[in-house]
């Protein structure tokens, strides 16, 4: 059988193998990719608290363990053990559900992620991969969505406003941002000819795509950021205006779920990222028979571009700021997707062009330049904003009107002075109290 899949083409070899792994093998396979998830959350804890605490000029963890690299395991046995407070306006069944749909969803969507070439384990030629599926990429997006179910319903059954409200920005967010997302991931679709999650890692033999799609590469860390719920977007939760977002309710395990499913659902982004802009488990600048691509090489090289993603969600966590809920969602549909749609509108007529053998490349790029640089003559001769007047209202961010500074605050507000009349009113009414006679004798004698 082996002498057949070499005379295969990649795709149809990896297809034979997956189908022909024995059942301990699939076991093997769905039990790692489990782990991966937690092992990870367990190592990202340690590693983002130490590396923003270097960022920021202060110590991170120190105490447990050597150097404090256990942590994260002392927060994880805390964590089971501590007390389980559950309001007594908190819908029981759904409150017990939302931790569990936001964690379980995560953990699965890595089954569909490529991590290297054909391998043997124990004997037996597999793939590292459980299930390579045609629509893979249209699992992995349904799979990290779904988490946002868990975060509403979180919010919605804790019976408290302060959550609710947490869960409502959620779900804006994310629906929101899992657009933009999609959209820059037409563009690697229609370049790759396929939605399957390997199909796309051979596509980027010639070149990846984060070069060849830059737009599409930008939009997709963004909307990842947006996605994943993590600072500078990390408005779902917003611990300086909504206590803390839709899990202000949860303690003891169901609040480690809600952590676990944020770090994975950062694992998974970013192995999705891998995969569909930085050639997954290929090694740059050598080709697929090169002994660097070849065995369990590649899931090193898959490994540390997943990592540099990751570091990327620690960068910005200690450097910029949480943005205002407008200007998050002014980013999201009124930058992003309109960018998105023009530049697979661009993607389009390219390949359009190509196909039909038009035009070649350089002239494409060079027809591309000179548009861009028409455009930017265009608007450098649009007339100049208007100055407003002396008299104008300036207005916050927010668009909500600032009061003059010559404003001239009355002494006694208009409800002051009613109660002001009222009361005289009611001392008129009032009869005069007349002292007796007797008591004014007394006083003459």
């Amino acid at each position: 059988m082996t002498p057949l899949l070499t005379q295969m083409p990649d795709a149809a070899e990896r297809a034979a193998l997956l189908a022909d792994d024995p059942l301990w093998l699939v076991l093997i396979k769905t039990v790692v990719i489990l782990l991966i998830g937690p092992i990870l959350t367990i190592f990202l804890i340690v590693w983002e608290r130490k590396a923003v605490g270097r960022m920021q000029n202060r110590p991170g963890p120190n105490r447990v363990g050597p150097g404090g690299y256990l942590q994260s395991l002392a927060d994880a046995i805390k964590l089971p053990f501590k007390e389980q407070i559950i309001p007594d306006t908190a819908d029981r069944k759904v409150y017990f559900l939302a931790p569990v749909i936001s964690a379980v969803p995560a953990l699965i969507a890595l089954a569909a992620i490529p991590f290297g070439p054909v391998v043997t384990i124990f004997g037996e030629p597999t793939v590292l991969q459980l299930v390579d599926l045609p629509v893979g990429v249209l699992v992995i997006l349904a799979c990290s969505s779904i988490g946002v179910y868990g975060l509403v319903l979180a919010g919605w059954s804790s019976g408290s406003p302060y959550p609710l409200l947490g869960g409502l920005r959620s779900a804006a967010q994310v629906i929101s941002y899992e657009i933009a997302m999609g959209l820059s991931i037409v563009g690697v679709i229609l370049y790759a000819g396929s939605m399957s999650t390997s199909q796309i890692v051979e596509s980027q033999q010639s070149g990846w795509y984060f070069y060849l799609l830059l737009p599409s590469f930008v939009i997709y860390l963004i909307s990842m950021v947006g996605e994943t719920n993590r600072a500078p977007f990390d408005l779902p939760e917003a611990e300086s205006e909504l206590v803390g977002g839709f899990h202000t309710e949860y303690s003891s395990m169901k609040f480690a779920m809600f952590f676990l499913a944020e770090y994975v659902n950062m694992v998974i982004v970013s192995a999705f990222a891998t995969t569909l802009f930085l050639g997954g488990w290929k090694f740059p600048f050598v080709g697929a028979d090169h002994a660097l691509n070849q065995g369990w090489l590649p899931l090193i090289w898959f490994t540390a571009k997943l990592f540099i993603l990751l570091f990327g969600f620690i960068w910005l966590r200690g450097t910029l700021p949480r943005l205002r809920y407008d200007q998050f969602m002014r980013l999201g549909w009124k930058v992003l997707v309109p960018v998105n749609l023009v530049w697979i509108v661009v993607i389009v007529t390219v390949r359009a062009i190509k196909n039909s053998g038009g035009l070649s490349t350089p002239q494409i790029l060079i027809g591309g330049g000179a548009l861009i640089l028409v455009v930017v003559l265009l608007s450098m001769l649009l007339p100049d904003k208007k100055v407003p007047e002396e008299d104008y209202v300036p207005v916050t961010g927010g668009g909500f009107p600032v009061p003059p500074l010559d404003l001239q605050v009355p002494e006694h507000t208009p409800r002051q002075k009613a109660l002001v009349k009222a009361e005289a009113r009611a001392a008129k009414r009032k009869p005069a109290a007349v002292s007796s006679g007797r008591e004014a004798g007394d006083g003459d004698s």
